[in-house]
């Protein structure tokens, strides 16, 4: 179909209907930024994306990663340039974004939790209580660490904590302490189920749970200074 259309509407000229829809999709989900980046480069006014933004692009599409691996190729051949990353710089870039990688320690230490910090995807069910009257749970649990989960949030947002301790005239060398307010949801994701390779297949039902940074204030003295809000609550 989209051969089809490039012919009767665009010469022929697949690659430029294929890019067309793929900011189309980009900017139908609000994902402005990205969509703005790729389109520069597209105008040669850029020298590629970063591999964290083409992660992202690829998480916010729905792309597998053999999606991706043919988008790239493909955009590589058409254009002659590599606009996008392979996916090996993805998954490095991954490793940056995800917890587990930065290192930390909890003063005083948290009961029952582990100094290590080196730590992925765990047991979704692992801490939780069982008693032997319980019925067995029958599913497949998978989460990050909640500590780890929100030091990688925090660090992700380092570039908004210190403008915002600029805008307070406030000295980026201040260590705190930082008082943190999350709002913790989740979300059923409807019917997922799927078999991936020679994997088990997941459940039909799936709850994915999360956590908002609602905002971060700074104990400066005798008062508070909240240095980050979040405008968009979810």
């Amino acid at each position: 179909q989209v051969k089809a259309f490039a012919e009767k509407e665009e010469g022929g000229d697949i690659k430029a209907v294929c890019m067309t829809l793929f900011l189309l999709a980009l900017r139908a989900k609000n994902e402005h930024k990205q969509a703005d980046e790729l389109e520069a480069i597209m105008q040669g006014k850029g020298s590629g994306l970063h591999p964290a933004v083409c992660l992202a692009i690829r998480i916010n599409t729905f792309l597998s990663c053999s999606q991706y691996h043919k988008m790239y190729r493909t955009v590589k051949a058409v254009t002659g340039r590599q606009i996008f990353q392979p996916l090996h710089s993805l998954r490095t870039a991954e490793k940056d974004l995800l917890p587990g990688y930065h290192p930390f320690e909890w003063k005083p230490p948290l009961k029952n939790v582990s100094t290590n910090t080196e730590v992925g995807i765990i047991d979704g069910l692992s801490g939780l209580p069982l008693s032997i009257d319980d019925y067995p749970v029958d599913t497949i649990a998978k989460r990050f660490r909640y500590d780890a989960a929100l030091v990688c949030a925090l660090k992700d947002m380092e570039e908004e904590i210190l403008e915002g301790m600029k805008e307070k005239n406030l000295d980026d060398y201040l260590n705190g302490p930082f008082t943190v307010v999350v709002k913790e949801s989740c979300d059923g994701m409807g019917d997922v189920s799927e078999k991936h390779g020679s994997g088990p297949a997941v459940p039909e039902k799936a709850v994915r749970f999360s956590f908002t940074v609602m905002n971060i204030s700074l104990a400066h003295g005798n008062e508070s200074k909240r240095i980050f809000e979040e405008v968009k609550p979810n």
